[in-house]
């Protein structure tokens, strides 16, 4: 299909409103073929002559590179298509985490940007997304109206992943604008989001596990005394426990249904107390060094998130101490608080915690070596006292 060399395009007035008109070829379904585009360029009070609105025409023609010697038809697609293609292509070839989370941050926008068709809601046109339908949307989730009200920081995270697949959209031709760089986000305060999240004491540790039933009671242990995530504590193996020297060897993360390489791709090695050994003995003496460390009920390898909403969440309602979202990360932040109060050098919690930038260890504290052992006796010494008479009544009516 030829394609006229240059438009100027046309202006109409209506009511009291300027409406740009112009063509563009586009593909769908894989069909070229070419479309009127339409506009409102604002009201006679902002353009009071026609030749003032035309040249705003001139300026969204211009930006949208119709008379560009490179002019390439786009795809007349919508979100819903875009994010799916994106999905398969791109988010395919991150890491399982990553993927889980862009996959659910392109699900909330595709069900915040929906147009009504008749009587039906339906995914936006991508070529119709703009800085006014974001900064909506945004404003929809801070502000809880018309939408779910979301939190800053989440708020923050959605946006940087529309940035990043907004980069393939332009590329593929579902768009040619560049993302809106002019939007407002709501203000995201890390010391306070810090301050807000949960950082077990010992005590509130101790209730935690007498509250608990065997082995979530000792896994409760390891999760403080090693300040270890969730999914670090779903990936251990037997073979990861070393009785003799009492060194535990963090090595893999589990995350959903993919056990695989921790974050920082390398094994963090440290010490336990003699305490906590003792008690890991039952379910390390006499196992393959493959097994998982801890199992469930059906005798398979620990779900993180099943573990945290089906054995951690009622027990933190039960004492009152649950916050939303970080159930099983104030062991940690509570592990990074009481090696802050023991003095402990930074290289060891960054060792421990598993941290390359020194800045994120001190973002979870809230107030191989010796500094090493010392870290792990303190820990064996506070915890013991609230696990080993539970721990060995509930193991001896197995």
């Amino acid at each position: 299909m030829a394609r006229r060399r240059y438009q100027r395009g046309s202006v109409i007035l209506r009511g009291e409103s300027w409406e740009g008109r112009w063509k563009e070829d586009v593909f769908e379904n894989g069909v070229l073929r070419r479309i009127h585009r339409s506009k409102v360029l604002g009201t006679i009070q902002q353009y009071p002559t026609k030749r003032l609105a035309r040249r705003e025409l001139d300026r969204v023609m211009n930006e949208a590179g119709i008379n560009n010697e490179d002019y390439q038809p786009s795809i007349l697609g919508t979100f819903y298509a875009f994010a799916e293609e994106w999905k398969q292509k791109v988010a395919s070839t991150m890491g399982v985490g990553t993927q889980a989370g862009v996959k659910s941050e392109l699900k909330a926008w595709d069900k915040a940007l929906q147009v009504k068709n008749g009587h039906q809601s339906v995914s936006m046109p991508f070529r119709e997304i703009n800085g006014n339908a974001i900064q909506t949307v945004i404003s929809g989730w801070n502000t809880g109206k018309g939408f779910k009200k979301v939190g800053a920081k989440s708020i923050k995270n959605r946006v940087g992943t529309l940035k990043l697949a907004w980069k393939w959209a332009k590329d593929w031709a579902y768009t040619r604008s560049d993302f809106p760089e002019n939007l407002r986000l709501p203000y995201w305060d890390r010391e306070e989001a810090k301050a807000k999240r949960p950082a077990y004491s010992v005590e509130t540790v101790k209730k935690i596990m007498e509250a608990s039933e065997y082995p979530y009671n000792l896994l409760w242990w390891v999760a403080c005394e090693c300040g270890i995530r969730r999914g670090e504590v779903c990936g251990l193996d037997v073979g990861h426990i070393d009785l003799n020297n009492r060194t535990i060897t963090i090595r893999r993360n589990r995350v959903g249904s993919v056990v695989k390489n921790t974050k920082s791709r390398r094994a963090r090695v440290f010490r336990i107390s003699p305490e906590l050994a003792e008690q890991l003995k039952p379910l390390v003496e006499g196992r393959a060094a493959d097994e998982p460390l801890f199992l469930s009920a059906e005798k398979v390898r620990l779900h993180p998130e099943n573990l945290v909403k089906r054995e951690l969440v009622p027990v933190l309602q039960g004492l009152g101490v649950y916050v939303k979202g970080t159930a099983c990360h104030g062991f940690r932040h509570g592990n990074a608080t009481e090696m802050d109060k023991l003095g402990v050098p930074m290289a060891t919690r960054q060792q421990r915690l598993g941290h390359v930038d020194a800045s994120t260890t001190m973002l979870y504290s809230h107030s191989t070596d010796a500094n090493d052992s010392k870290v792990a006796e303190e820990f064996g010494r506070m915890l013991s006292q609230g696990f080993t008479q539970k721990a060995v009544a509930t193991t001896s009516g197995d």
